[in-house]
């Protein structure tokens, strides 16, 4: 095989690790390109327990597949608390159509994210829940990026991942298909979102991750494959997270 073939099949195995994922997330029920951002159901999930019925702090973070196009790819993260006695959430996130990107409003924890339904990634209630909220409301004016970029970052997911590095109760590992995760700005070396382990990452575009509870994950222009030995499961662009269980689903006791 000459020089020019093996680099034809190199390109083509690259587009295909590349591709696979988002082309099964297209043939899933999880993605509809089709439905316009005005008519996309926005309604709870059914996640978080009523304000009113919970007079217990609350701290809830979440994860669904961004609308359009870019849910083939990746998910949008945020975090919703409710200090103790409070009738209302205040949902924090980062969109890229408000100025300054990072808002904190009372809203829905847990409304569908533009038709797509969330994922609860972590559940705090009582006394830990009353202490990462007051970390949290000390560290939010720390928030370096006012602006939103959907690649590599800073978005929502580097929020997320931002805050999660800083109040220590949040101890959550983010998806892998949370694109904007490792996006560490000027710095190189970072502490995992988790907080399990380190990583290096040039702008988010190109790094390793290597902790405990996110095992060890490859950056490439964003898109993250890996492995984690500790909890078996394997990480491939687009499709994230995959488990046995995904593979060979458990039957339900009767």
């Amino acid at each position: 095989m000459n020089t020019a073939k093996r680099w034809l099949v190199g390109l083509l195995i690259i587009i295909g690790l590349v591709a696979s994922g988002p082309l099964l997330m297209l043939a899933s029920d999880e993605i509809r390109l089709g439905t316009p951002w005005h008519a996309a159901d926005r309604s709870t999930a059914g996640l978080a327990p009523a304000a009113a019925d919970t007079p217990q702090a609350v701290v809830q973070v979440y994860a669904a597949r961004a609308f359009s196009w870019r849910g083939l790819f990746a998910v949008h993260t945020w975090v919703a608390t409710k200090p103790a006695g409070a009738q209302t959430y205040t949902v924090h996130q980062v969109t890229g159509w408000n100025s300054p990107a990072l808002t904190s409003r009372i809203g829905m924890p847990d409304r569908r994210w533009v038709g797509a339904t969330p994922d609860m990634l972590l559940d705090l209630r009582g006394p830990v829940a009353e202490q990462a909220i007051r970390s949290i409301e000390k560290v939010l004016p720390q928030y370096p990026f006012p602006d939103y970029r959907i690649w590599p970052g800073p978005n929502s997911n580097t929020f997320t991942a931002w805050l999660v590095r800083r109040v220590p109760e949040l101890q959550v590992e983010l998806p892998s298909t949370a694109i904007g995760k490792d996006y560490l700005a000027g710095d190189l070396i970072s502490a995992a979102p988790s907080g399990t382990g380190y990583q290096l990452s040039l702008y988010g575009a190109v790094g390793l991750l290597i902790a405990w509870d996110e095992g060890i994950e490859i950056n490439l222009f964003g898109l993250v494959w890996g492995i984690n030995p500790t909890h078996p499961a394997l990480k491939w662009p687009g499709l994230g997270t995959i488990t046995s269980d995904d593979i060979y689903p458990r039957e339900q006791e009767l």
